[in-house]
């Protein structure tokens, strides 16, 4: 057993179904025993009143039921219940308890036993006040400095504080700004009423301030200046929390720790009399109930406070002492002393559960024998450290991250898509274009191998489709239960979706306590999009798929549309979507060929997607595992390149939407302005127009929103259509070039890098940053460029770019790439070796990214901005291999260019740019040239006396310039060979 846990000494259930709160909870001698023991009442808001006496010897016996003295159901819920001298003329002390418009004090008398069932204890009414508004909380005190008794005052649900001494009202009057109840304590050291306002701060106000302010008949009356006699009541003083209080506690132990413990929503705030912040807590959980009680050191405060952890925590003053788990969260929590055990816990719970504990542990008289002492085998010893230090070392090496899941699962989640469609259709939308929209119901089972609570399902599938419903709250399910679900699912809009998936998540949390989810997946059947029908002649988009195999009989695979389609043969099969398009599908009589045609490239996707996989799964259930599909080209980029077009084309009009809805809002606020402060005027002016205005400027705002939220839907429309383009794409690449599976995802994952867009990122942006990325990596010409690109850190910020040329010619480029021999990976990146002077400059701020050369108009950045960084100066060696890869570069213009003219990229612009990066580059060597000469003109002269050794070197590096001046002599005629070329051309044209 734990040495942490609240020790059980005493316990019992009340009642079913009953609720309890902070203040139905409270001991005392209650019945003027005389012994100084205590008794426990509880009051529960379903009017049942209980008063028990713990015996550690009942428990055992009787429980509960023994050691309850008294339970008598009253008339009203009980608010709180409080013991004290309530009573003039009596020393003894009295029950008072709160019901919502009652006040009620009672005595509690005990009449001896003659037989064996005990005492018998009666429950007498002494007075009572019928309250006049609907009452929170009271506390009590000796108000105004009386002696020998208590007064009480109620605080109602409006904010009036009623004050009642015995049997008699005195006053009533409303706190100041009241808006919620707050928590309330009494101060018998500074005669003042502590509360928290709905402005989240502390006030003191002095029972003297109260007694003499103005009377208020309503709460509206005590917020006007008296005219009468009376003051205005305030506070005396107050204190922002900051947070809602849950509690107020005044302790009168000692004066020298005289303090005032205010508990927060996340704080523990200690105050002393004067309003002055003595400390202050910050908790790490949500509190749920404290309790000051006396501390053995003077000057310090302790307490307990139970939390929604089921602790129950010992603190003194900001220090943390002990720590006790309880078997519930405690709503109230006292102290009190019985027969058998002094300062014994007292917690309650809001379902009723009381327990009376204690901490620490049970002391034990058990004392170990002496064993006989023996000298230790240290070879064995020895053998048995190097083997435990063998399994931690296994242990360190094998660890994963993540922690590994266990073979057998809590929970298992399968779903069961039903063959056949609703007989009654569950969607919003019943027809589409005169077709009738169906839908199908998908049943999901849960099985249980281990107790799970909280466990929630979530149904997501793509737009447009859409289920009657999509979450789920599960009952607690124990070991071996099985829960079933049943939904509908069905096309909520006049465009097809881009996938047919749905995705099934569970949500749960494990017998250990751990949060855990659970994922499934389920496919939707075609018929939920389409229906058969004629096949169409003409067509804009063609598809060719080549199998190995002889053709097969189309009816066979589509069973669900074979029979409602007129071609009896089954060469052909045609699919009318829901949304107006229509796809048909033709197989070779001869050849072992299909075509997909139809006049939406997007809408083909489903079809061709429905088409490979029944392929695969046809051939698989034959036996044949030689079975290949390939596509022959060319790859349709035209085709794709409208839905990016479209696509981008909607998301510039949204940010032009976007701007002009702020102008107008700004233009907007300003009309209003300028007509506020003609109204509050006081010689009224003429309004020069501004009604009008602010009417024409409110419709432009109505409208453009109007236009923006239509866009909007165009928009998510066409984000769909672009998957399923790009879907498609993917597919015809991989039927291309034959990519595996690995192949396949990371290059879906770089051409669908969002599931959505949003307005910070959007799908040109990062597609064109994931397919760059790939043209420098895997796909790039050489090993070197691979490793520079390896090299670049950092990067531009992703936008919104200006147009679609850029990333058009770079998936043209990866296209041409891949069709070349280039192959996906992303396991090379790794194995690349990059040269010294790269990683020399791949330091922190030592170099910007590299421009690559992909026929996108890009410039390469100044070198002298790109090692402002470095300090140390190159040497000639990297110079010279800078010279030569210039020289490389040069040469390898011509076949650069075909590799573009084969990609259908125009090469007039790449020229362009490379004019440019020779010309500057011959400026800067001509400027180096030329400050050299200046520099070494005095150094000349001043050099002539030297050794015959020091003009041999100078010999050397002049002949290493000429070569230098050679090379760049070639590079210059190049370039001006190819400009006057160029103007040639030009001028022919313009001829």
């Amino acid at each position: 057993m734990s040495l942490f846990k609240a020790r059980d000494w005493w316990s019992g259930a009340l009642g079913e179904g009953e609720e309890f709160d902070q203040g139905c909870l409270c001991v005392g001698d209650v019945d003027n025993s005389g012994t100084g023991h205590d008794k426990i009442v509880v009051g529960s808001y379903m009017g049942m009143l209980r008063i028990f006496c713990p015996n550690a010897n009942k428990q055992s016996e009787g429980g509960s039921a023994d050691a309850q003295l008294l339970e008598v159901q009253l008339q009203n819920a009980i608010i709180q219940v409080e013991v004290g001298k309530f009573v003039s003329c009596s020393e003894l002390l009295h029950l008072a308890v709160l019901h919502p418009r009652k006040l009620s004090v009672y005595s509690v008398t005990g009449t001896a036993g003659n037989v064996e069932h005990g005492d018998q204890y009666q429950l007498k009414l002494i007075y009572e006040h019928n309250l006049q508004r609907t009452a929170c909380n009271m506390t009590y005190g000796t108000f105004g400095g009386a002696t020998g008794h208590h007064s009480l005052c109620i605080q109602s649900m409006d904010g009036m504080l009623m004050f009642f001494e015995q049997d008699s009202y005195s006053f009533g009057r409303f706190l100041p700004g009241f808006l919620l109840p707050g928590p309330l304590a009494y101060n018998s050291r500074t005669d003042s009423f502590l509360t928290v306002s709905s402005a989240r701060q502390l006030e003191s106000y002095k029972y003297e301030t109260l007694a003499v302010a103005t009377e208020a008949e309503t709460r509206q009356d005590s917020d006007l200046t008296p005219k009468t006699g009376g003051k205005r009541l305030t506070p005396d003083w107050t204190f922002v929390l900051g947070e809602q209080a849950l509690d107020i506690s005044v302790p009168s132990f000692s004066h020298s720790s005289s303090s005032i413990l205010v508990l927060g929503e996340r704080n523990l705030f200690c105050l002393r009399d004067n309003g002055q912040i003595r400390f202050m807590k910050k908790l790490e959980f949500n509190p749920s109930c404290f309790l000051p009680y006396a501390s053995v050191k003077d000057g310090t405060t302790n307490l307990l406070l139970g939390n929604h952890n089921n602790m129950l925590l010992v603190y003194q003053d900001v220090t943390l002492q002990w720590a006790a788990q309880l078997p519930f969260v405690p709503v109230a929590v006292r102290v009190a002393n019985f027969p058998e055990l002094k300062g014994a816990v007292v917690s309650l719970s809001s379902d009723g559960h009381l327990l009376s504990s204690y901490m620490g542990t049970d002391p034990s008289f058990f004392s170990t024998p002496k064993v006989d002492a023996r000298e230790a085998d240290y070879e064995q010893v020895d053998a048995e450290m190097k083997k435990l230090q063998k399994l931690i070392r296994e242990a360190t090496r094998t660890q994963d991250i993540l922690p590994k899941s266990d073979a057998l699962e809590d929970l298992s989640v399968k779903a069961i898509v039903f063959p056949s469609l609703d007989a009654s259709s569950q969607a919003l939308i019943q027809d589409m274009d005169g077709l009738p929209v169906p839908s199908v119901t998908v049943q999901v089972k849960v099985k249980a191998s281990s107790v799970l609570q909280s466990a929630k399902l979530s149904i997501c599938v793509q737009p447009p489709l859409a289920v009657t419903q999509d979450q789920f709250v599960l009952e607690p399910m124990g070991v071996g239960s099985t829960k079933e679900v049943s939904f509908s699912a069905f096309l909520n809009g006049h465009y097809p979706p881009a996938d047919l998936t749905g995705d099934i998540v569970v949500s749960y949390s494990s017998p250990t306590g751990v949060p855990r989810v659970l994922q499934s997946r389920f496919n939707l059947p075609l018929a939920l999009v389409c229906v058969p029908s004629s096949p169409a002649k003409s067509t804009k988009f063609k598809i060719t798929v080549d199998t190995n195999q002889p053709p097969v009989d189309l009816s066979a695979l589509f069973r669900e549309f074979s029979a409602k389609t007129e071609d009896k043969d089954g060469n052909s099969l045609a699919f009318q979507f829901l949304s107006g398009a229509k796809v048909t599908v033709l197989a070779s009589k001869t050849s072992q060929r299909y075509r997909i045609q139809g006049d939406s490239f997007e809408d083909m996707w489903l079809v061709v997607k429905e088409l490979v996989q029944r392929f695969d799964q046809h051939f698989s259930k034959l036996g044949i595992k030689d079975f290949k599909k390939s596509f022959s080209g060319p790859i349709p980029l035209q085709e794709y390149f409208l839905s990016v077009d479209n696509h981008f084309q909607l998301r510039v009009n949204a940010q032009q939407y976007q701007d002009l809805l702020s102008e107008r809002a700004v233009q907007f606020r300003a009309i209003q302005r300028r007509l506020l402060t003609r109204f509050k005027d006081k010689t009224p002016a003429p309004l020069q127009s501004l009604d009008t205005l602010l009417d024409a400027t409110y419709n432009q705002v109505i409208t453009l929103a109007e236009a923006a939220e239509e866009n909007r839907a165009l928009l998510e429309q066409a984000f769909v259509r672009l998957r399923s383009s790009t879907h498609l794409l993917v597919l015809l690449l991989s039927l291309w070039q034959g990519l595996t599976h690995d192949q396949t995802a990371i290059l879906e994952a770089t051409l669908l890098p969002l599931l959505q867009d949003t307005p910070q990122l959007g799908w040109e942006e990062s597609c064109d940053a994931a397919v760059s990325h790939l043209l420098r990596s895997c796909l790039s010409r050489s090993p070197k460029d691979q490793a520079t690109s390896l090299a670049q850190i950092g990067g531009s910020v992703l936008s919104l770019p200006q147009d679609t040329t850029r990333l058009k010619k770079h998936i043209a480029l990866l296209c041409d790439r891949l069709g070349k021999g280039g192959r996906l990976t992303l396991a090379s990146e790794a194995n690349v070796q990059i040269p010294a002077q790269i990683q020399n400059l791949a330091a922190p701020g030592g170099v910007e990214p590299i421009a690559e050369d992909l026929g996108d108009g890009e410039e390469v950045e100044n070198p002298q901005e790109m090692t402002k960084f470095i300090k140390k100066k190159p040497s000639r060696k990297v110079k010279k291999e800078k010279d030569s890869k210039e020289k490389k570069d040069v040469s390898r213009e011509p076949s650069e260019a075909s590799v573009k003219e084969e990609a259908g990229v125009p090469e007039e612009p790449i020229k362009e740019v490379k004019k440019e990066k020779k010309e500057s580059s011959k400026d800067k060597k001509e400027s180096k040239k030329d400050s050299s000469k200046e520099a070494k003109e005095p150094k000349d002269e001043a050099k002539k006396k030297e050794s015959s050794s020091s003009k041999e070197k100078k010999e050397k590096k002049e002949k290493e310039k000429e070569g230098k001046e050679s090379g760049d002599r070639k590079v210059s005629r190049k370039s001006s060979v190819k400009v006057k070329d160029k103007k040639k051309e030009t001028e022919a044209a313009e001829g």
